[in-house]
C-alpha cells in the first residue's frame, strides 16, 4: 500500500483567517497551518487535530459560530475538509 499524501489551501470566507493549508496523509491530518485569525486560538486547534481522521475533524468543528458571525475559523476548516471529501470520492 502507498501512502497518498497532499497539500492543500483553501480560502476562507467570513473569517479573519484568510487561507488555510493543509497536509493531509492517507485521510489523516498532519498539519495545519491558518494565515490570519487568533494566533494563540488557531494554534491551539492545530495541535488538536494533528493525527486525527478527517471525517472526524469535520464531526468536532463543522457549523461552529464566532461571535455573530454564520461562520468561524474551525467551520472554515470543516468546509475545507468536506470539500476535499467530496473531490477524492470522485476520483
Amino acid at each position: 500500500m502507498t501512502d497518498k499524501s497532499e497539500v492543500i489551501q483553501y480560502e476562507t470566507q467570513g473569517t479573519c483567517c484568510k487561507l488555510i493549508q493543509l497536509s493531509i496523509e492517507n485521510g489523516t491530518v498532519k498539519d495545519v497551518e491558518f494565515f490570519g485569525g487568533c494566533n494563540g486560538n488557531l494554534q491551539g486547534i492545530k495541535q488538536l487535530i494533528k493525527g486525527m481522521k478527517v471525517e472526524d475533524v469535520i464531526s468536532k468543528l463543522e457549523g461552529i459560530k464566532c461571535g455573530g458571525k454564520p461562520t468561524s475559523c474551525p467551520d472554515q476548516l470543516a468546509q475545507c475538509l468536506i470539500k476535499y471529501q467530496a473531490k477524492t470520492a470522485a476520483i
